[in-house]
């Protein structure tokens, strides 16, 4: 059978759809990275807002045993406001975070869509070579026929001709 025409088309596109299969996963793993930190983050802020309340109320304890008056209370109340304002910036955080899993889900998409197209594409070749080596070989299977036939119109002359010579 002669090569096929097409053989470095049909390797390109094999590699092309390794490599897009390849960019798909590193996508998804690093969606799932991104997710885990946004979980990771949520936790956090959850524990600091029980922890918030946890600290405010021994910080209360401690100002009330030590008779610490308005400037204790005040204290306390700066202290609160420090953890809140903590717990706000890392709820922007979350947000920034949030906006980081929603790129990596389009990027994720992005990424099967162009495996899905690399695939397409190299199946479409190898269709094409399927369809080639079909006409190859029946084109070889009528050659083959047309020499039979040949041989057989050659033998039966030759058949004819010994047959005359003898009578």
């Amino acid at each position: 059978m002669p090569p096929y025409r097409l053989q470095v088309l049909l390797d390109i596109r094999m590699k092309a759809e390794d490599e897009a299969k390849e960019a798909f996963s590193a996508s998804v793993k690093a969606l799932d990275v991104e997710k885990k930190k946004l979980v990771g983050m949520q936790k956090d802020l959850e524990d600091r807002k029980v922890g918030r309340k946890a600290k405010v109320a021994a910080f209360l304890t401690e100002v009330t045993k030590k008779g610490g008056g308005i400037s204790g209370f005040q204290q306390m109340n700066r202290f609160e406001q420090r953890l809140k304002d903590e717990e706000a910036q890392l709820s922007l955080e979350i947000e920034r975070q949030k906006e980081s899993v929603t790129e990596a889900e389009k990027l994720v998409e992005q990424r099967r869509q162009e495996m899905a197209e690399a695939a397409t594409e190299r199946k479409a070749i190898e269709k094409h070579k399927e369809t080639w080596a079909k006409q190859v070989r029946f084109e070889r299977q009528q050659k083959e026929e047309m020499n039979q036939e040949e041989i057989g119109g050659v033998l039966h002359l030759a058949r004819r001709r010994a047959a005359e010579k003898k009578s």
